[in-house]
């Protein structure tokens, strides 16, 4: 018997030795994002600049070429690729949605043609939505917003009144007016607001030049949160902004957040990166890599990466 009792002891060693190296070899999610824009020169001392900080804090609190770019791609023909991948819990992929298409307008109407469609796994429900809100909201924003013209980003929008339409009102204002105040989520709200004097104590400003699309001299505007900072204090962790140095005109976007307390648990990762065509400002690159965990709710997991080439002013 006491073989048999050594024995198992050994098997079980055994068993947890493997079971933490499967662990530490476990293959990270999957980004769809190789895509390297930008490259880095030199980090440069702002003050010694005709430019400080306010000046670029302004330029970021009152841009509105992110979302007038969005809309305008209405005015374009151009064509759009886009893979969805969804995750389990140990981030394996359990679904994906690929997309690539053109889209055009034909007598004035939107016209969509597909050039390559797939699915797998669990992307679907049964009657035919979306399996995550996640991959729905980017759907509606992203995705559609060719067919639809995309309302105008506001705390004060009721949209058509429902729970969703108020999720995607949230969602516009974080993408294209970010610092500003997210009106409706308990306990959030407020955090969003990293340049206010309440959160500018959390943050600290790096600054660099490069070169973005190979050709363009921009400066990258970096607000980042000091390491000190207790959990829950602030919700955006990073944000990194691109400037055309030229003109100021912003051409980029990163945002990392995360928050988490008895209502709410995510953690989100975005870039949104746009091009000038003919001297109009247009989305090329969007990415995404986020979890979501809300109770009562399934918990999501996906990551999405959109590109658009090939832009074509329509007759």
């Amino acid at each position: 018997m006491p073989r048999v009792i050594a024995g198992k002891k050994v098997l079980f060693i055994m068993m947890l030795f493997a079971a933490q190296f499967c662990k530490a070899q476990q293959i990270t999610r999957y980004n769809p994002d190789t895509i390297k824009t930008i490259v880095l020169d030199s980090v440069i001392n702002i003050n010694s600049h005709k430019l400080n900080v306010q000046d670029f804090i302004d330029a970021v609190t009152s841009d509105t070429s992110f979302y007038k770019a969005f809309q305008s791609m209405r005015q374009y023909s151009y064509t759009a690729e886009n893979s969805i991948y969804t995750y389990d819990k140990k981030d394996r992929v359990n679904g994906r949605i690929y997309r690539k298409m053109n889209y055009s307008r034909v007598n004035g109407k939107p016209n969509t043609q597909y050039i390559a469609k797939s699915d797998s796994g669990k992307v679907f429900k049964k009657n035919g939505r979306y399996e995550l809100y996640t991959v729905e909201m980017f759907d509606y924003l992203f995705a559609n917003t060719y067919n639809k013209p995309l309302a105008s980003p506001s705390n004060n929008s009721k949209g058509d009144g429902s729970k969703n339409a108020s999720y995607k009102d949230k969602l516009k204002t974080l993408i294209f007016r970010p610092g500003t105040k997210v009106s409706g989520i308990p306990f959030i709200s407020g955090k969003t607001e990293i340049f206010s004097p309440e959160l500018k104590q959390f943050y600290y400003y790096q600054f660099a030049r490069g070169t973005y699309l190979d050709s363009i001299p921009v400066y990258r505007f970096k607000v980042i949160r000091k390491p000190s900072t207790a959990p829950g204090d602030v919700m955006i962790n990073e944000m990194t902004t691109i400037f055309d140095t030229r003109t100021l005109q912003i051409m980029g976007r990163y945002i990392d957040m995360s928050f988490s307390n008895m209502f709410v648990s995510f953690k989100v990762r975005m870039n949104i990166e746009m091009n000038n065509f003919n001297g109009e400002l247009l989305p090329v690159k969007v990415s995404y890599q986020g979890n979501w965990d809300v109770p009562l709710h399934k918990e999501e997991r996906a990551s999405v990466l959109i590109t658009h080439t090939g832009y074509r002013h329509n007759d």
